[in-house]
């Protein structure tokens, strides 16, 4: 039977509905083309899209089930690896991981491997209704720091093993940056909230509400009776540019507008938040934040957004799929220009407190591509005598995010590097003896999948380290 050249594409609302809704975006792949799609994997002797994962699925076993009808057994092989499957379906990278080293992707298009694991795990949530067990506990006691994907991950793992873990999570509700960080338009919040069920329902405790480094420190988990420590408390202090204007009211962290919409439902006809609804919106940025600032925006009633990005649409670092979508709902991208100014109007009551200002536009400057930096992407130069001026009501900064240094300042003996980062080994051990981290609390911002990798890595080094007690 000869091979279909392009992967089956996934049925999504149409831009000009979606985009006045946080319904989900991508539609997902029904059962006709699920098969379809399970047909084009070759099932590679040496199967080089696991060496692509950071978590490891065993990919051609899973889509290799697919192909028999087996949905719950294909299920049942990606948990074996991962914890958090309708997560990683959604908003994993796929196509710079396991789709980039496809086989199949050397002549046609890859396997569109991410949109199955997406499928079985949706199948698997829809249909199977029976609770997980937890296993046997092997009496050893283990504190998480943070609900993210690497404290999920770390924590679902050291539960399967037997131990007795407890995940602090400082926000009401658990999830980390899958509920804060990721709108419900491209991850719904019942999906993450299935996903925290089901550890708990293999033992995992989740303590919210509880701040590492305020309501207890490390060195008081240990007291507690924990015999190891995971930080995985991500990167949730937002970077801004300083330049003039920061401080005018209309001026947001992507971190603070995400957080506004997604965990605390701005977008409500009556929220108990305030957040920017209407006028004009630059958001300043190319990732897939300032793609998920833009949608959300627009979402919440801006006649126009701008994607404000120094560099071209080449080297821009948000997910194509996430980039085409943004364009088909109608976001302008401003590419080749970065700010230097944002404009406003002083409160007339307090005309010399720049604080009681707001936004009434953005001056920018037009760049050009020169030599390449340190990241091997050509470094953006200004072009003296072009800048310009946009009509905008808000300005949303998404320029990357910084570790809080809250846990290095209450925890004797932690080496963070200069940018905050927690300094590991390849174990996953901090300088401090028996507390580990992995994810953006090490490495700032990155992706959820590399996070659950890091998740993984420390949740072996511990289990080797309490094992052999």
């Amino acid at each position: 039977m000869a091979i279909d050249p392009k992967k089956h594409e996934m049925p999504t609302q149409a831009p000009e509905v979606r985009a006045h809704n946080f319904q989900e975006v991508a539609l997902g792949y029904t059962e006709e083309i699920a098969l379809a799609e399970a047909s084009r994997c070759l099932n590679c002797k040496n199967q080089p899209c696991v060496g692509g994962c950071p978590v490891n699925i065993h990919i051609p076993e899973f889509i290799g089930r697919i192909k028999e009808g087996d949905f719950e057994g294909a299920y049942q092989i990606i948990s074996q690896t991962s914890s958090l499957p309708a997560v990683c379906g959604r908003v994993c990278p796929q196509e710079s991981q396991c789709e980039s080293k496809c086989t199949l992707g050397i002549r046609f298009e890859p396997v569109g491997i991410g949109r199955l694991e997406r499928f079985v795990a949706d199948w698997h949530n829809a249909n199977v209704k029976e609770k997980a067990v937890a296993p046997e506990s092997n009496g050893h006691k283990v504190a998480i720091v943070g609900s993210g994907p690497s404290g999920l991950t770390c924590a679902g793992d050291l539960a399967k093993k037997g131990y007795k873990v407890t995940v602090y999570e400082a926000l009401h509700t658990a999830g980390g940056v899958l509920v804060y960080g990721i709108p419900e338009f491209r991850l719904p919040k019942s999906i993450v909230a299935k996903e925290v069920d089901t550890l708990k329902e293999l033992g995992v405790d989740v303590e919210t509400n509880v701040i590492i480094g305020k309501t207890l420190t490390i060195d008081e988990l240990f007291e507690m009776g924990y015999e190891a420590v995971f930080v995985g408390s991500g990167a949730g202090l937002p970077n801004f540019m300083n330049i003039p204007g920061e401080a005018y009211k209309g001026v947001y962290s992507a971190n603070e507008f995400l957080t506004r919409s997604n965990l605390m439902k701005a977008y409500l006809d009556d929220p108990k938040t305030p957040i920017m609804k209407g006028g004009k919106v630059a958001v300043v940025g190319g990732g897939n934040v300032a793609m998920d600032a833009a949608r959300t925006a627009l979402r919440l009633g801006a006649e126009k957004v701008y994607i404000v990005y120094r560099r071209s649409m080449e080297e821009l670092p948000a997910r194509k799929e996430e980039v085409e979508h943004a364009e088909e709902e109608g976001i302008d991208f401003r590419l080749l220009c970065n700010p230097v100014e944002i404009l406003g109007y002083n409160n007339p009551d307090n005309p010399r407190d720049p604080k009681n200002g707001f936004v009434t536009g953005i001056r920018c400057i037009k760049m050009e591509l020169g030599e390449p930096d340190a990241s091997g992407r050509r470094r953006p130069v200004e072009i003296p005598g072009s800048e310009f001026e946009l009509d905008v009501d808000a300005v949303i900064m998404s320029i990357g995010t910084s570790p809080n240094p809250l846990i290095k300042s209450t925890t004797k003996g932690l080496e963070v590097n200069r940018r905050g980062g927690i300094i590991i080994n390849e174990d996953g051990l901090t300088s401090r003896e028996n507390v580990y981290a992995g994810g953006d609390a090490v490495t700032g911002a990155a992706t959820v999948i590399s996070a659950m990798g890091a998740g993984k890595v420390a949740a072996k080094s511990i289990d080797a380290l309490l094992s052999a007690k």
